[in-house]
């Protein structure tokens, strides 16, 4: 019961950032970036606070959920101090949320992502301005699940599980964050409001079991992301939603698969500072490129990902001659 309890926490938290803090509060502010600021500052102080609240973890949860649960119910008419204290709700429950992910075993995590890539998928048409009942729903039921939750048990390095520089970690939710909020403004590629549900929820699985199955050297694994990601923007700029909605929803999931496996290895301190940068800040970078309309900008910083992933790759290379030598 307590895994069950552990991977539905996961699951509906997700879906509820998904549907309700991502994209119900920015479409139903029509993504204005002056009304809905208040948002991503409350996040910020709510990671802070994930760790310097000095209670345990469980009543953390259980604080945080009960306030998320309370101004769901003003949801989507928030003023700017309701906005504020969601972000520090949401802000707050997701280096909690990762720090939980230690108890989880592979199989755990890849059944609560894909749940949530589902249902985050099959409910994104669903009118923004009525999306109060889903997250009361969702978070009703994280609520629930949190009280189930496993107790904490020494957590042992995973060899497997390789370490990301949190540049490279902002890098890729920077990339996503400008596509993903261009596509859903932009009419003339409507992968999710075009009938591509189906291969969106079947590649977004398919990316979350290629990353948890698939033995690829970190190095390699940098340079499949960033190329991966370099085809979503081409056939984005090529208008082409079939392609678009089988590598787009694969990568998502990769690197989201990725970071959190990087992040397994943080403690919770560290995982709240970095969730002010990939979580709030990197996101909201994006949000600006899709609002600006400045997203032919990009490739560039694909070409100099690129660059800095080759180099890497020779410096290595050129150590491992020198040792043999």
């Amino acid at each position: 019961m307590p895994k069950i309890a552990l991977t539905l926490f996961i699951a509906f938290e997700l879906c509820y950032y998904l549907l309700i803090a991502q994209t119900g509060i920015v479409e139903y502010f029509s993504s204005n970036i002056f009304l809905i600021a208040f948002l991503p500052i409350g996040g910020v102080f709510g990671s802070l606070l994930s760790y310097y609240i000095k209670i345990p973890a469980q009543q953390k949860i259980t604080i945080f959920l009960t306030m998320q649960l309370f101004l769901t119910f003003f949801y989507p008419n928030f003023t700017n101090l309701e906005l504020f204290l969601v972000g520090i709700s949401v802000g707050a429950l997701a280096p909690l949320l990762i720090n939980e992910l230690k108890k989880a075993t592979i199989l755990e995590i890849g059944f609560a992502l894909c749940i949530s890539y589902g249902i985050g998928t099959l409910l994104f048409n669903y009118d923004a301005s009525k999306r109060e009942f889903i997250g009361i729903a969702f978070t009703l039921i994280a609520l629930l699940c949190s009280t189930q939750l496993p107790k904490l048990k020494e957590i042992k390095d995973n060899p497997n599980f390789e370490s990301y520089s949190l540049f490279v970690m902002v890098l890729w939710i920077f990339l996503d964050s400008a596509l993903f909020e261009t596509l859903s403004r932009d009419l003339t590629v409507p992968i999710w409001r075009g009938g591509y549900t189906i291969e969106i929820v079947i590649f977004h699985i398919l990316g979350v079991i290629a990353a948890l199955k698939l033995n690829i050297q970190k190095l390699e694994k940098e340079l499949f992301i960033i190329i991966l990601f370099a085809l979503s923007y081409l056939f984005y700029f090529l208008q082409e939603p079939l392609l678009l909605s089988i590598i787009y929803p694969f990568v998502i999931s990769y690197y989201n698969v990725t970071i959190l496996q990087s992040l397994l290895k943080k403690d919770l301190k560290v995982l709240a500072v970095y969730m002010v940068f990939i979580g709030w800040m990197a996101s909201g970078a994006g949000l600006f490129v899709a609002l600006e309309n400045i997203i032919l900008f990009v490739p560039i910083i694909f070409l100099v990902s690129l660059i800095k992933v080759l180099n890497s790759q020779e410096t290595i290379q050129s150590k491992e001659k020198k040792c043999l030598n």
